[in-house]
């Protein structure tokens, strides 16, 4: 088999490129997309929170959800399949981010940045926070960051399908497989093999195969990133007294939550920063809510004393160890070989720019649109991270 372009990982980051790649005018062969499990069912773009948000600390990723947000706003337009319009629930709720006063010099920086940019993000005052939302506890809080608009939330996997369903519209084939083995030549991807034996030589190589994945690739291609799939478990609840208007909240306790249906979903993000890979653990760790949720969202929301737990379930982020930010790009010395990988939570949210910006690299020799060379792999060579500062 032969394909011009080769794409392991077919959720929605790898749907999303396999679609630009299809859709540029200046493309017309063939596209071979590899996903291992045509369910979804473990993949990221189906057990996520599904969110977009602008209040990112790093210049590149603000660009990037500004232009998502707009994506998706019209998704109906870009992503029609005859006169079957998808539609991904969008909900601009907003994102409030709650911060003490040693927080306040951070939270004003980001402010600039974000607003400097076209964020619409606005930082209140412990009197103008409890005004807007009487239901919440400021006691212990200085001000907050808010969106007014251009963040919420999303059917993540609806936005996956919605790619996946375009691409093969436009000639995108998809394959049900696994790329096992790469094969190089001269500086290139001659092929990639897959777990049945079939041998796909490709003129372009592109690994977006996530937490599943997408490291181990790299390394058999002869490269190593540090990215590992981080397990994150999430904790549907509900409760009988309404809290209106209320946004997705990241407390300072690193305890995040928003509303879902008639109810609300709630996490949490530790520090982590080591080396453990929890690919195959999909248990959720139940003592978390009780000892750690529960008591921060009580804390901060007295109504919620009183709420009733739902099935919880667990998910994996790609979780990129050295700054928590994408890895996107030429695949280090490899002519024809890129990567997309990393995205550390955000991928649903990036996967509109990204698989743009990819696109035109590829296709065009450069990023025209949008510049994504500040999330390149060669940062790991050059030792230029680039920390972002807000993950959830």
């Amino acid at each position: 088999m032969k394909a011009d372009i080769v794409i392991a990982g077919g959720a929605v980051m790898g749907s999303s490129i396999a679609y630009h790649l299809a859709v540029h005018p200046g493309f017309s062969g063939r596209i071979v997309v590899v996903e291992p499990d045509f369910t979804y069912a473990r993949s990221a773009s189906a057990l996520s929170a599904g969110s977009i948000r602008q209040q990112f600390s790093d210049e590149t990723n603000i660009a990037i959800s500004l232009y998502g947000i707009e994506f998706l706003r019209h998704i109906g337009d870009h992503l029609a399949v005859g006169a079957e319009r998808p539609a991904i629930g969008l909900h601009e709720g907003g994102y409030l981010y709650l911060a003490g006063e040693d927080q306040r010099a951070e939270f004003t920086q980001m402010n600039v940045l974000q607003t400097r940019l076209g964020a619409q993000i606005t930082l209140e005052e412990k009197a103008a926070l409890a005004a807007r939302f009487p239901w919440l506890n400021v006691a212990d809080i200085a001000l907050g960051s808010l969106g007014l608009a251009g963040e919420g939330w999303f059917d993540g996997y609806g936005l996956m399908q919605a790619f996946r369903a375009k691409a093969r519209v436009l000639g995108v084939e998809y394959v049900e497989s696994r790329v096992e083995t790469l094969e190089q030549a001269g500086g290139r991807i001659q092929a990639a093999i897959l777990a049945d034996g079939t041998r796909i030589a490709c003129g372009v190589f592109i690994n977006a195969a996530g937490a599943s994945g997408a490291r181990e690739l790299c390394e058999k291609a002869g490269f190593s990133v540090p990215v590992y799939a981080k397990k994150r478990c999430v904790f549907p609840f509900t409760c009988k007294t309404p809290t209106p208007h209320h946004p997705l909240i990241i407390d300072p306790s690193g305890v995040w939550w928003r509303p879902e249906g008639a109810g609300y979903i709630a996490g949490y993000s530790p520090p982590d920063g080591d080396e453990t890979d929890h690919r195959d653990d999909f248990e959720v760790d139940w003592p978390l809510f009780d000892e750690v949720i529960w008591p921060a969202l009580a804390h901060r929301i007295p109504a919620f004393e009183a709420i009733r737990p739902g099935n919880a379930w667990a998910g994996h982020y790609d979780l990129n160890i050295l700054d928590h930010n994408a890895m996107i790009g030429r695949l280090g010395s490899l002519e024809n070989a890129y990567l997309a990988c990393g995205f550390s939570g955000h991928g649903l949210q990036q996967a509109p720019a990204v698989g743009r910006g990819l696109a035109e690299f590829i296709l065009e020799g450069a990023y025209r649109s949008l510049d994504l060379s500040p999330l390149g792999f060669d940062r790991l060579a050059h030792g230029t991270a680039r920390r972002e500062r807000n993950v959830i």
